[in-house]
């Protein structure tokens, strides 16, 4: 999947009112992550490395111990293990993560749903 239409890519609701859409390669995924308003992702850690940029809407994100109100532009870095939350406070939000290695729980939901996606249009 060299070229990516994210329109044609379903969202998978992984948390009230956060939803995702993970194409991923051998060794890079990128999570396009869409929140409404008051969404949270709670405070959570995995040993994936994570980078994102925030695209739309506001967000205040923690990680580690410090907490920030980020806007549109805004670029954020997770070591792997450090905890880390995101709540929409502006919303719709719009980011976009990119893990290393890819993340396996994110990579099973995609590749269910989209490989069932993939079996009703044949």
């Amino acid at each position: 999947m060299p070229f990516i239409d994210i329109d044609r890519i379903p969202a998978i609701e992984v948390l009230p009112g956060v939803r995702i859409r993970a194409p991923h390669g051998t060794n890079l995924m990128l999570s396009y992550l869409e929140m409404e308003q008051g969404a949270v992702v709670p405070l959570h850690s995995h040993p994936h490395e994570q980078g994102g940029i925030l695209i739309r809407g506001k967000m205040e994100l923690t990680i580690g111990e410090e907490t920030r109100t980020v806007e549109p532009g805004a670029m954020f870095l997770v070591p792997s293990n450090v905890p880390h939350k995101a709540v929409a406070i502006e919303g719709p939000m719009l980011a976009l993560d990119v893990f290393s290695p890819v993340r396996e729980d994110y990579a099973a939901l995609f590749n269910k749903y989209i490989g069932a996606v993939d079996a009703k249009r044949e």
